[in-house]
């Protein structure tokens, strides 16, 4: 069954979460997709993603590279699994894709100081409960640190 997790972003910006999720998802052995909206913000990321810390960086490509399919991390702006990932994140408001059940993992990122990102992240709540997802609601604490809340 997938699993789907609705992060509500709230005075952060993607950019700081982002990362820090890849990181872990890395370190699972999992390999993800990361749709977004536009080819600007796949680039915007891209850059972000090789420069967020002096000391580290992402592997990833972007899914215009020849070698994506190689890639533990692609970001892309359509549907599809260029890299066979088990884990695919949607930022940007980016729709849940047809095939979301394929996948083990979906992550949703949503501004919650945006009434369109919150009205976009409610239709795919109702969207992942209707198909039988088991659906869970992360909110970062004062500390930042992520904490499950009751289903909303």
């Amino acid at each position: 069954m997938t699993e789907v997790l609705f992060y509500h972003l709230q005075n952060m910006s993607l950019e700081n979460v982002l990362p820090p999720l890849l990181e872990k998802s890395l370190e699972r052995g999992w390999r993800v997709v990361v749709q977004s909206t536009s080819p600007e913000r796949a680039d915007a990321l891209d850059a972000h993603l090789w420069t967020y810390r002096d000391d580290s960086f992402l592997p990833h490509a972007t899914w215009r590279a020849g070698d994506a399919a190689d890639q533990p991390i692609v970001l892309a702006i359509e549907e599809g699994n260029p890299n066979r990932a088990n884990v695919r994140f949607l930022v940007d408001n980016a729709a849940l894709p047809a095939d979301a059940a394929a996948y083990e993992r979906m992550v949703l990122l949503f501004n919650g100081d945006d009434t369109d990102a919150l009205a976009a992240a409610r239709g795919a709540w109702t969207e992942c409960k209707s198909r039988g997802f088991d659906v869970t609601y992360w909110q970062a604490d004062e500390r930042g640190r992520w904490q499950r809340r009751d289903q909303r």
